[in-house]
């Protein structure tokens, strides 16, 4: 009997500490897309746009924009990469201002999508994640083959965007739209069952746990984010 107590107690600990830890991710995640969301309306109108974004001449983006555009997938590496060595609060700023960022760069969609599309797709997106999430954390079979794979389409793709900044293809950008629906709701299954592993861990200390569950956010807040523009991009048109 005393063992059963023991394991019954031992098991309550174990879902609780899991649950925190996911109440922790999603509340990161859900924290990343206010900031967002607020930065990105705030900023999205053409005057703010064509003061900050465009060069001098009118004719071109600006140096600015660009720095806006890939700054945060340098702090995304850096806190990913470097959280071992890097304090909570240090990572939480980062977070932060990477979510930020990433405000500005999504405000531009404001001018070309209405909010009426961009609401409509919002919520598709969020269905849809929300679909996957569940099924991530819930299947039996190993998605970590299935992960790797899509780590290197989603590389590929990554690429090609930044390609098709410059040409400006109709074509490739919808191809790469297409591919990264697929892309971005299977890595949002794998990542929910690598998240689930790392909470059942009982090895992982205290201090590492609140750094992995702001990064497990992070890591649902940019697929999330890359999900809504690749449906935005399908589904929306353009006014």
């Amino acid at each position: 009997m005393e063992n059963e107590m023991k394991e019954f107690n031992s098991g309550s600990y174990s879902q609780e500490i899991t649950r925190d830890f996911f109440k922790s991710v999603y509340s990161y995640m859900f924290a990343a897309l206010s900031i967002s969301g607020i930065i990105a309306y705030i900023s999205g109108t053409p005057e703010i746009f064509a003061e900050y974004f465009l060069n001098s001449e009118q004719t071109g983006l600006s140096p600015l924009f660009y720095v806006v555009a890939f700054a945060p997938v340098g702090l995304a590496l850096l806190i990913q990469m470097g959280y071992e060595r890097l304090s909570f609060g240090t990572l939480l700023i980062l977070f932060m201002v990477y979510s930020a960022l990433m405000g500005l760069s999504l405000s531009s969609i404001l001018l070309v999508y209405s909010g009426t599309q961009i609401a409509s797709t919002f919520f598709i997106t969020a269905g849809a994640f929300a679909g996957m999430a569940i099924l991530g954390y819930t299947t039996k079979t190993d998605l970590s083959k299935l992960g790797s794979l899509l780590y290197m389409a989603f590389i590929g793709i990554f690429i090609a965007g930044i390609v098709n900044m410059f040409i400006g293809s109709d074509a490739l950008g919808f191809g790469i739209a297409v591919i990264g629906v697929f892309v971005f709701t299977g890595l949002t299954a794998y990542h929910m069952q690598q998240l689930k592993t790392i909470a059942a861990s009982q090895s992982i200390s205290a201090m590492d746990r609140s750094k992995l569950a702001l990064i497990g956010g992070l890591q649902l807040y940019i697929l999330f984010v890359n999900l809504f523009l690749s449906l935005l991009r399908l589904l929306g048109g353009r006014d």
